[in-house]
């Protein structure tokens, strides 16, 4: 989100007395929702709402996406998937033939697919398996008008778990993969101990790895930090869970300064 969109959401929820404000991106598969103060919801926080509005059971979604969707115990089955739609669909359709019910997902950006036909105050939705922006939009809205409560009121029957992400341009992708494979080899605990060695004064003690997609790192304190080349560009992206905005955004700055230092060697 641009600076300058955070700004105008705000300005225009204080000079109107908005409920919500509602967008998409260019190509209209990614949903943008704003609360009652103009703050803007991230895409996977969106992703957890909408699930459970649907009475979802089974939620499929990306490595890189909040935890908070299993820390919630709003749902049974929580597959994690690869960064992308097509793994994501990938999930729910291995979800379906294995007979699970309620057969949703999303990914971190907030555009929601649905595998299974899903009833809704007395009324059906058909599956729509390819990424949607509208239903997430009406899910939160019509929610919070079924609870009684303000959009961000929502966010309050959620763990205190929040992402942040970014990236370093112009990284070369063979560059990333090498680096990411150094702290890959030898045992767990070498794996676990070479990963601290660069992150540790950042977040502390690593309690394990996840390979998924990337390299993700979770840490004794719950912190996260997510290692992962992009798929379509030279950049090296970063992806940091904390229990506050505000640390999830200082572990990302500083691990992305460690990440600079990657092209030095």
């Amino acid at each position: 989100m641009r600076p300058e969109d955070i700004a105008l959401a705000r300005q225009w929820a204080a000079e109107h007395g908005l409920d919500a404000i509602v967008s998409t991106d260019g190509d209209s598969d990614r949903p943008l929702v704003a609360d009652e103060h103009g703050e803007w919801l991230r895409g996977d926080v969106l992703g957890i709402l909408c699930a459970h509005y649907l009475g979802a059971q089974c939620v499929a979604t990306p490595v890189s996406s909040n935890t908070a969707l299993e820390k919630s115990g709003w749902f049974t089955h929580t597959p994690r998937t690869r960064i992308g739609s097509p793994y994501v669909i990938e999930a729910m359709q291995t979800a379906l033939q294995q007979g699970l019910p309620g057969v949703c997902g999303y990914e971190a950006n907030g555009g929601f697919l649905m595998m299974s036909a899903m009833c809704v105050e007395g009324r059906e939705l058909a599956p729509l398996p390819t990424r949607d922006a509208v239903l997430p939009m009406l899910a939160v809205m019509a929610s919070a008008r079924a609870k009684g409560c303000v959009v961000s009121a929502l966010l309050d029957a959620l763990p205190a778990r929040f992402t942040c992400s970014d990236r370093i341009q112009n990284f070369p992708t063979a560059l990333s993969q090498a680096r990411l494979a150094l702290l890959q080899t030898g045992s767990d605990a070498g794996q676990r101990q070479a990963f601290e060695q660069m992150f540790g004064e950042v977040s502390g003690t690593v309690l394990n790895l996840n390979t998924t997609d990337g390299l993700r790192a979770t840490f004794a304190n719950d912190e996260v930090i997510h290692l992962r080349p992009s798929g379509n560009a030279p950049e090296l992206r970063c992806y940091t869970e904390a229990p506050s905005a505000q640390r999830a955004a200082a572990i990302n700055l500083a691990a992305l300064s460690v990440l600079a230092t990657w092209r030095d060697v």
